[in-house]
């Protein structure tokens, strides 16, 4: 008698679903960097994000690389995430796209954190600040590229470390991998310091990252992030300061906006008590976004036609101190060299672009510098104006000296800009 006849001739109840496609790509990709850690060590969405969670990554691997120490580059943990691109392919999560497109946003996060000697497993936190940047993207469309920058404002692992923001770059192990859903870069996330941020904002991150790339124990070519760094390059390297002066005056600043506390009116400043008092003192997130001067030309004339334009006789713009503060590299940075700078709001849909008069694409002329189109408002800045800027504005260089509120006016240009207290009682 055959004793396996009344047996069920089904699969085994112990094996597991197949990988998704996608995640397999990006493991394979993984494992030859990392042979002998083919298991790591991950954080997992307990409720994935395509079934209500709120974590959009489905899994952080953090793998222990050990450094080239003859290279000056120390052994450290390499945390990758999945789930910015497209794992699954069947658009749960993600469009569904071919080979050849973009796999969900088109790239994945990582991190290297320096690891300390007496540690024997991989701290976690980054995973959550991994986390925190994949709800940005998801919540606003954007990607984060090579060269941007990301203001945090405190300790990146909560602790009393001065690296308390990021710049972005390419992850020099991880080249691009071609999925089946798409190819998927990887943005490495640096901490870096207050002073390298400002220096990122007025020039830009790119140059910032090439000096941290000379300096080994300020991240050195893999750009490691020692959250125990007690020093900014610019205390490692004498010529650094020169350095980035030089940079901005030549090139200006690739930073065409940030998402800010401001808010913009027709009428004089009594009117607008009352959109002050919403200022209050959360920090002001800064991130690349996608300026509306990127649209192209057939994106501004629909838009047009679907929102009302209004040629303004007057503007008064509000600031908090924390966006004022830029006003500096703005004129100096970006419309002295031609450019534009967006001023988005945290609070809402307002939006404030100062541009010179060679944007194209603008709405503004010389007879009608004031232009709002919705809640979105464009402020020509003459070449004259700019010059004035860029003297008056230079009190700004140490806003914590500023007596606030405080109005800068120029009756002739009817326009006028007051800095406000970040914290307004």
């Amino acid at each position: 008698m055959d004793e396996t006849a009344g047996l069920s001739h089904g699969p085994p109840l112990n094996i597991l679903p197949p990988t998704p496609a996608g995640l397999e790509s990006l493991y394979t990709l993984c494992r030859k960097i990392y042979p002998d850690q083919v298991n790591p060590l991950q954080v997992t969405a307990l409720l994935k994000f395509w079934l209500g969670g709120p974590d959009p990554l489905d899994y952080v691997s953090m793998y222990a690389n050990p450094g080239v120490p003859q290279e000056n580059i120390p052994p450290h943990w390499h945390y990758i995430s999945f789930g910015l691109s497209d794992l699954h392919g069947d658009g749960r999560v993600h469009d569904v796209t071919g080979p050849e497109g973009l796999s969900g946003f088109g790239f994945e996060l990582t991190f290297r954190l320096k690891r300390e000697p007496e540690e024997t497993a991989p701290p976690t936190w980054p995973a959550t600040l991994m986390q925190s940047l994949a709800k940005y993207v998801f919540q606003s469309g954007n990607s984060l590229c090579a060269g941007d920058h990301v203001s945090w404002h405190c300790a990146l692992d909560n602790s009393e470390s001065r690296m308390q923001h990021m710049l972005m770059t390419t992850d020099l192990q991880l080249k691009t991998a071609h999925t089946p859903f798409g190819t998927v870069d990887f943005i490495q996330v640096v901490g870096i310091c207050t002073e390298e941020l400002k220096a990122a904002q007025q020039w830009n991150g790119a140059g910032i990252l090439d000096m941290i790339t000379r300096i080994p124990s300020a991240g050195g070519l893999w750009h490691i992030t020692d959250m125990r760094r007690g020093e900014s390059i610019f205390e490692l390297d004498v010529n650094a300061h020169e350095e980035v002066e030089r940079g901005f005056e030549l090139e200006g600043s690739n930073l065409s906006g940030v998402s800010a506390r401001c808010s913009w009116s027709e009428q004089d400043s009594a009117t607008i008590v009352a959109q002050l008092k919403e200022m209050n003192d959360d920090h002001m997130a800064e991130f690349r976004f996608k300026s509306p001067l990127q649209q192209s030309n057939r994106c501004l004339t629909d838009s047009a036609e679907l929102i009302h334009v209004k040629k303004l006789e007057a503007v008064h713009l509000v600031f908090n101190l924390e966006a004022g503060s830029l006003l500096p590299l703005a004129i100096r940075g970006r419309v002295r060299h031609g450019r534009h700078f967006t001023f988005k709001s945290v609070l809402g849909e307002t939006a404030i672009t100062l541009v010179a008069h060679s944007v194209t694409g603008t709405l503004v002329e010389s007879e009608h510098p004031f232009v709002a189109q919705g809640s979105w408002l464009q402020v020509l800045i003459s070449d004259d104006l700019a010059q004035d800027m860029a003297v008056t504005f230079q009190v700004l260089a140490n806003p914590e000296a500023l007596s606030l509120p405080k109005t800068f006016s120029w009756p002739d240009k009817k326009l006028a800009i007051t800095i406000v207290a970040d914290k307004v009682q």
